[in-house]
């Protein structure tokens, strides 16, 4: 079954650049790259933000791992500043010692007498000789000596500068992380909101429409008025009109006038 896919996945293959040539990577590469964005574009922000917070921990190890140096690389300059500190106690003693024998063999004497032992001047020489030649060696050593701990100084002050740096860029990120997570929360604040709005223009709709209804039925009420005026009302005083007993004799006055004698003449 895993050889047929693998088969099917390398015709998929010798088709795609046989039908696209060179480019086919190049489409290969866009269809990935698009893959990767959508399915970055799904992941929650809250799991991003997660995800950073567990990175930011990881940080953990490494800090303690430089602390550790730092610590360990105190204690061997310390450990090599008393070092230095003895044997510039010891070298001072050789060149004290150096500078006794020297003059005492300027003083001419032939013989010398050093804790309750006597010593020819040839030996008091040799012995001269000798020390001379341990003292360059021991001040050369104390002069390599003392580089090297100039070096591990400035060892120690970088990996304490890098220490710092590390410890300063995790509360750093920490401050952004807990900066991250206010405005998820202003966020889902405003989005709380505009639900709210919703609600509140639905409220609105609502409410206007209680205000049509009672409209409607302030319109019907006024009808009810206005008919019960007309209709099933107790006539308590009704004004019937007088008739004039020469109602006759006006109408004939006003319309039937007699004619004048100069109207007749003119006939």
């Amino acid at each position: 079954m895993l050889k047929k896919g693998l088969l099917g996945l390398a015709v998929a293959a010798l088709l795609g650049t046989f039908v696209l040539g060179r480019e086919a990577v190049s489409y290969v590469r866009a269809g990935c790259q698009n893959v990767r964005n959508a399915v970055k574009a799904e992941v929650p922000i809250e799991f991003e933000i997660e995800r950073a917070r567990t990175m930011v921990d990881q940080l953990i190890p490494d800090i303690r791992q430089c602390m550790h140096v730092v610590a360990e690389q105190q204690v061997d300059l310390e450990h090599l500043q008393a070092t230095l500190a003895q044997k510039e106690v010891d070298i001072a003693k050789q060149k004290e010692a150096i500078l006794a024998l020297r003059t005492d063999l300027g003083s001419g004497k032939s013989s010398f007498v050093y804790a309750k032992h006597s010593y020819t001047a040839g030996d008091v020489k040799r012995d001269l000789a000798s020390r001379f030649e341990r003292f360059k060696v021991a001040e050369e050593i104390l002069t390599a000596d003392r580089k090297i701990m100039a070096a591990r100084q400035q060892t120690l002050v970088a990996n304490q500068g890098k220490l710092e740096n590390m410890m300063q860029a995790k509360k750093e990120l920490e401050v952004k992380l807990e900066q991250l997570q206010a405005r998820i929360h202003t966020v889902k604040a405003a989005e709380l909101v505009c639900q709210l709005a919703v609600d509140d223009s639905n409220l609105s709709h609502a409410r206007k429409l209680i205000t049509d209804l009672n409209k409607q039925l302030d319109v019907k009420q006024k009808m009810l008025d206005v008919e019960g005026k007309f209709v099933g009302l107790i006539p308590v005083e009704t004004v019937v009109p007088s008739v004039p007993a020469d109602l006759d004799q006006q109408i004939d006055a006003y319309f039937l006038q007699p004619i004048s004698d100069d109207a007749v003449a003119i006939k």
